[in-house]
């Protein structure tokens, strides 16, 4: 090595056997990647697709002639844990496919070429779902020669049909809004409002808002129309319709008037009906007392007993009351009738008199 010293720096210049040994190894370097086993997909490193769809995920590869080991080549998961290993899906070796079954995931997914070794070895999955999104690598080995690709798989839900409505009177003069809902689909969604026909001159739209809700703040006729709202995201879109229409406002000055009207009417409906129940129950009192008093004025008086129990009194002005001995009834003798029985011819016998308030003899 040949060093050439100057007061301001030093140059070393190589021996040629370096030299030679460098060149060596960059031509051995391109010539071993012009060589070896390279993937040569050019799909996209992130997917996204909707759920439902099927997925090819691509990993096409061509290789060496100086690769003369056997042909080998794997599907994996890689976890997003680095502490836990990748999951194996599909391989191919020694001319065969193999499906990993200790993996859920697997039994939807497949080589998507009838031979992988043709250089094709992208990996088909049938119906996805939210749960395959994740990385998957693509291995493919023939020694000495080897290489590796990456993509990113994420399974979004579409959108489902909206449903529109429209909040306010939708009267001239007084705020509306048209509001536009999404039940399901994966974030983020965006709603987009455009008037499909009206009346010309105004054109009302809201691209990309996240709510939904086109706000008329003082709304008129020319704001009438058929409006269309669309809702996206990255794998889907769906549509939905409403109708806006625009009322004439009524006289405010009418309706106050209606209302006083209606409310007066009311009251004296209410104070007839309390005039006729109040007519028709002092009527209902006032039959109830005289049919009272009329059944007390026809009341007879009690009658007299035709035959009772006398007490009887001492002669003189007492009165006399004696029983028959034979039939047990009770007689009362008068100054007109005489007894049958043998009596004294000085006793007198006077009537009985009754009592008609109390019905019994006095």
């Amino acid at each position: 090595m040949f060093i050439f010293e100057q007061s301001s720096f030093v140059l070393k210049v190589p021996s040629k056997s370096a030299v030679f040994l460098l060149c060596t190894a960059i031509v051995f370097t391109e010539f071993w990647d012009a060589w070896a086993v390279e993937l040569v997909d050019s799909g996209p490193q992130t997917m996204m697709k909707a759920q439902g769809d099927t997925v090819v995920v691509g990993c096409k590869f061509k290789l060496s002639p100086v690769d003369t080991g056997d042909l080998d080549i794997e599907w994996s998961l890689i976890s997003p844990d680095t502490t836990q290993k990748d999951q194996m899906l599909v391989s191919y070796s020694g001319l065969s496919k193999y499906v990993h079954s200790e993996t859920l995931l697997s039994k939807d997914m497949s080589f998507s070429s009838p031979d992988p070794s043709t250089g094709d070895a992208s990996l088909s999955i049938a119906a996805v779902t939210p749960a395959h999104t994740g990385t998957y690598q693509c291995k493919v080995k023939k020694s000495p020669g080897v290489d590796t690709r990456k993509v990113s798989l994420v399974v979004m839900v579409k959108p489902s049909v909206p449903r529109c409505w429209v909040e306010g009177p939708q009267t001239e003069g007084e705020p509306v809004s048209l509001h536009c809902k999404s039940a399901s689909g994966s974030g983020p969604l965006a709603y987009t409002w455009k008037r499909q026909s009206g009346p010309s001159g105004v054109s009302l739209e809201q691209k990309h808002d996240a709510t939904g809700e086109l706000k008329i703040s003082n709304h008129s006729q020319s704001h009438a129309g058929l409006y269309l709202c669309e809702v996206t995201n990255a794998v889907g879109s769906e549509r939905c319709q409403v109708h806006l229409r625009a009322n004439r406002s009524a006289n405010r000055a009418a309706v106050i008037v209606g209302t006083v009207i209606g409310c007066i009417l009311l009251i004296l409906i209410l104070l007839l009906f309390i005039a006729v129940m109040y007519w028709k129950l002092r009527g209902r009192h006032r039959y109830d007392k005289e049919l009272a008093n009329d059944i007390r004025e026809d009341v007879p008086p009690p009658e007299s007993r035709p035959v009772s129990r006398r007490t009887t009194r001492s002669s003189g002005p007492s009165h006399h009351v004696t029983y028959d001995p034979l039939g047990g009834t009770e007689l009362s003798w008068s100054d007109d009738v005489q007894s049958d029985l043998p009596s004294s011819k000085n006793q007198v016998y006077t009537p009985v008199q009754y009592d008609r308030k109390y019905g019994y003899a006095v």
